[in-house]
């Protein structure tokens, strides 16, 4: 069998996992849109644009042509941008064949169709959705690439494939990697925190504090419990490492990009600014979108990230939207998550 893996595309998250596979003792072959990007890691072993401080493995090389990066491999790993993975699948599906395992690392949805990113990459490479494997969980990149210890999920509702997958990755030294398999939960949630994270960042920069913060965070665990168990994830997943760990890390932390572009929008840029000032994409963004149309779609109710959208694509001041959220209803905090999954989450 090979010892090389292809990774696409040459972004922060994608060369971070890159720099896991190579010290695992892969080849490792990065694709990149960008000759001048690809001329940079092969040349001086840097991704400047993404990672700026990181040195990137000898075993890692960089390519424009995705013909060769993809030949001579064993398994691809996909981390493009949800808008972009279905161009991107279209590109590969010339080069992949169904023995190849193919593992995504993506918290996003399609936003017009909002299918979830194993089902679109399923639809363009023409391959069965339950051998793709999504890797999710609480991991900054720029934390990976310095081999901080980091703990991640590979899930698959292929139990062989997730167990692949958990066999490229692990490394004992820093990167422990679980197996799960509720792939649609780990997905969910995956993509799902990202708009709770705003939430936490908007909040932080209205500087509202930690009682307010905390707040988002555990009822944004309750928004995607709810919308999860309408589309078929197990609610369990939802307390794991794709659910509150990736949630508190995403949430609390200036690495996050879905935090920063929450705490620039509560000290009060639009949101044109925000989007000119980042570099990387914001995924929370597009998922608010998705959210908001899902909650329709489910009949499910999602007041955080009802009002996150308001705030992003119709322009709502940020101190209304908490104002929105503080005034609503009384509630039971029980009954306000289906008396089921609560039954499941504490049996």
């Amino acid at each position: 069998m090979s010892d090389k893996v292809t990774v696409l595309v040459a972004g922060s998250w994608g060369t971070a996992l890159a720099c896991v596979l190579a010290d695992n003792g892969f080849r490792v072959s990065l694709w990149t849109r960008s000759d001048e990007q690809a001329n940079e890691i092969n040349e001086h072993h840097t991704n400047r644009k993404y990672l700026p401080e990181a040195v990137l493995p000898a075993n890692i090389t960089a390519t424009p042509s995705l013909a060769e990066a993809m030949q001579d491999t064993q398994a691809v790993l996909i981390v493009a941008p949800s808008k972009a993975m279905r161009e991107v699948c279209r590109q590969l599906k010339p080069f992949y064949h169904e023995d190849m395992l193919c593992v995504h690392a993506t918290k996003g949805f399609e936003t017009e169709s909002l299918k979830r990113m194993s089902t679109v990459i399923s639809e363009e490479l023409g391959a069965k959705e339950s051998n793709i494997v999504v890797l999710s969980g609480p991991s900054h990149a720029e934390e990976v690439v310095k081999r901080m210890p980091t703990t991640v999920v590979v899930a698959s509702r292929n139990e062989r494939a997730a167990a692949a997958a958990q066999t490229l990755f692990m490394n004992e030294e820093y990167f422990r990697v679980y197996t799960n398999l509720d792939m649609i939960g780990v997905e969910l949630a995956g993509a799902l925190k990202n708009i709770i994270a705003l939430g936490a960042g908007m909040s932080d920069g209205l500087g509202y504090g930690d009682n307010a913060k905390a707040a988002l965070l555990t009822r944004g665990i309750a928004e995607m419990v709810r919308v999860g168990s309408e589309m078929g994830a197990n609610p369990l997943t939802f307390a794991g490492l794709a659910g509150i760990g990736d949630l508190m890390v995403t949430g609390t932390s200036r690495h996050s990009r879905n935090w920063r572009a929450g705490y620039m929008l509560g000290q009060g840029k639009s949101l044109d600014e925000v989007m000119d000032s980042m570099n990387m994409v914001v995924e929370g963004i597009r998922t608010t979108q998705a959210a908001h149309d899902m909650s329709r779609k489910y009949d499910v109710q999602m007041p955080i990230a009802e009002q996150l959208y308001r705030v992003l694509f119709e322009k709502s001041d940020p101190r209304e939207a908490v104002e929105a959220l503080m005034g609503r209803d009384p509630k039971n905090e029980m009954e306000s998550m289906k008396l089921e999954i609560w039954q499941q989450w504490h049996s």
